[in-house]
């Protein structure tokens, strides 16, 4: 016929060089990390191949939004791979966290699972907390608000002290001193090893 309003289409031989030339449905992927980008058009001369990163063969698309599609490093095949980014990982040693930004498998330092305290150590599978390192950071906490009392208590006791001893103390400060002082046998008889189920004294 005169005309026609097919559209021209390539057809390749196993090479994938054009041995007719038009144009040709292709998926391009990225160079550097092999993801799918887009579906596109190539018109191929014949003799020819299709552009750079592209290829005639369609990928399947995944059903879950945590896949993704990479080309294989042979470059003959798609394939679907699990795809974390976006998402909050955390280091199983230092329980830092991270944005994944890669596709691929978590390495193993690395875990979805948001540890739930400072004390808590990865095993592994999951995090457990260690509860002997927790109970002596409390205790070690409750030491130190102990001897900061402590240390206020003694400094309050040793002015109005001397306010009774040079016979300057007002009846308020007298009365201070003996509320302060039943305050720091109070402290003194905390048990700092019950923390963190402390009942502290009231401060006069």
């Amino acid at each position: 016929m005169k005309y026609s309003t097919e559209i021209q289409k390539a057809q390749f031989n196993e090479q994938g060089l054009a041995i007719v030339g038009g144009w040709a449905e292709i998926y391009i992927c990225d160079s550097i990390t092999r993801e799918y980008i887009r579906a596109s058009l190539d018109n191929v001369p014949f003799g020819a191949s299709v552009v750079a990163d592209a290829y005639l063969d369609a990928p399947e698309l995944p059903e879950k939004d945590d896949i993704a599609i990479v080309r294989s490093e042979d470059k003959k095949s798609w394939l679907h791979v699990t795809d974390h980014r976006g998402k909050t990982a955390y280091n199983t040693e230092t329980r830092q966290p991270i944005e994944v930004d890669f596709i691929g498998d978590l390495p193993d330092t690395l875990t979805l699972l948001e540890p739930k305290t400072e004390f808590d150590k990865w095993n592994g599978k999951k995090w457990i907390t260690d509860t002997e390192a927790q109970k002596a950071a409390l205790v070690a906490d409750a030491d130190n608000e102990k001897a900061q009392r402590l240390d206020e208590a003694n400094n309050m006791i040793t002015y109005l002290q001397e306010a009774v001893d040079v016979d300057l103390a007002t009846e308020a400060e007298t009365a201070a001193l003996q509320e302060w002082k039943k305050y720091r046998v109070l402290l003194n008889r905390v048990d700092t090893s019950t923390a963190s189920d402390i009942d502290w004294p009231e401060k006069p």
